[in-house]
């Protein structure tokens, strides 16, 4: 009778932006010539061809020109396209009233405007004066799993049945950089325009998920993670975010610390034991041995791992010893759409439903990064697969061309 009610994902859907908003690589290539010095253009440039990124990826339109044109409108316009657009598919995808929305929960590390997005969702469809509304900022690319947890945790205060809306985006006006430091350049080459909308409710009825874990890791108390992804000013006090090159390592611990606590909750009796040997083993024989890394194919059928990137993709893929098709949706997402940050993990989670692979009974893990640095995990268990997916999926019109054969 005490255990807290088990939360639902009633449906979700992912924005695509409108085609005005690409950007390829041979474009982004060129405005990187104009608006950077030789040496940073050469730098973009490697770092374009060698990024996973494909031809059809989004910026908003100011970033189109030479100089990009970054401002506080040209924010609050890409907020509000990817929002919207998201939202207003998940509406029509569920049928549900805006009045019926009891608890509304917004993440955006690097645009925190006022009124906050929370409040423009809340105008925007006119939302209840008592809706409960949270937005959550500085979090990077995993906030949406920690959006994910204060929507849960709200449920579970709130009447049975209850519902909760959840948004996640990110602004790439404000990645932008054309400085001189090369680590700050790299944020641009990655960031592209995106945003989901997630429906969540206590009732099962109509859901197609349910959420079985959360799991959350943070390094901030050590100085190397804290400042592997920092946001600060150049010497010449140009903003950008400074991802160090020690990210993929950091990332590698934390993932490690993370599957400890998600292991012991999903990992079959097998898997569990092998790791407990090969954790005594290290302690009594010896401390640089390395740890047993379960398999984590035994407990799950789907993986969506943040696309933050070829080099973090491929960190995970040989940590977790995954198989190409395991992480497909995170090379085909980044190739599709780039790092669309906390959103990307929904991204993912439709190729999957595109492609039809998912079952009833499925088990879908999901793993997103973020400054701090952080490592979050959400696990769900498939109660009903999609019927329709093609309203407010983002690979309506691109699917047929994926998966395609990207060399690491």
């Amino acid at each position: 009778m005490s255990r807290p009610r088990s939360v639902y994902l009633v449906d979700y859907a992912c924005c695509r932006p409108k085609s005005s908003c690409r950007v390829s690589i041979a474009s982004a290539t060129e405005n990187a010539r104009f608006s950077l010095d030789d040496g940073g253009h050469q730098f973009m440039a490697r770092m374009l061809k060698r990024s996973g990124l494909g031809d059809q990826t989004y910026v908003h339109p100011s970033l189109h020109y030479i100089p990009p044109r970054s401002s506080l409108s040209s924010c609050w316009d890409e907020a509000e396209q990817v929002i919207f657009a998201a939202v207003d598919d998940l509406l029509a995808k569920t049928g549900i009233s805006p009045e019926a929305i009891d608890i509304l929960v917004t993440n955006c590390t690097t645009f925190n405007p006022t009124p906050s997005l929370a409040d423009t969702i809340v105008n925007r469809y006119k939302l209840r004066a008592d809706i409960r509304s949270v937005h959550i900022s500085g979090m990077g690319c995993s906030a949406g799993v920690i959006s994910l947890e204060v929507a849960r945790n709200l449920l579970h205060a709130a009447p049975r049945g209850a519902r909760a809306l959840m948004v996640s985006t990110e602004s790439t006006s404000l990645v932008n950089y054309t400085g001189k430091n090369r680590a700050m350049l790299l944020p641009a080459a990655l960031f592209r325009m995106g945003a989901a909308a997630v429906l969540l409710s206590t009732s099962r009825s109509m859901s197609r998920f349910r959420l079985t874990h959360i799991v959350r890791t943070i390094t901030a108390a050590q100085d190397r993670a804290y400042r592997c992804a920092y946001q600060e000013e150049d010497d010449v006090g140009e903003m950008g975010i400074n991802l160090s090159k020690e990210l993929v390592a950091v990332a590698g611990d934390t993932l490690q610390a993370n599957i400890v606590g998600i292991g012991s909750l999903v990992l079959p009796p097998s898997e569990k034991l092998l790791f407990a040997l090969s954790f005594v083993a290290r302690k009594v024989f010896n401390k640089k041995m390395k740890l047993y890394v379960p398999d984590f194919r035994t407990a799950f059928q789907h993986f969506c791992i943040h696309c933050g990137g070829r080099a973090v993709i491929d960190a995970v893929q040989t940590t977790l010893r995954l198989s190409d098709e395991n992480i497909e949706p995170s090379r085909m997402t980044l190739h599709r759409f780039g790092n669309t940050s906390s959103s990307s993990l929904w991204y993912e989670l439709a190729y999957i439903e595109a492609k039809r692979r998912m079952c009833k009974g499925d088990r879908v893990w999901m793993v997103g990064f973020g400054s701090g640095f952080k490592c979050n995990s959400a696990v769900w268990q498939c109660i009903r697969p999609a019927s329709n997916t093609d309203i407010g999926t983002p690979w309506a019109d691109s699917i047929h061309m994926y998966p395609l054969n990207i060399s690491r």
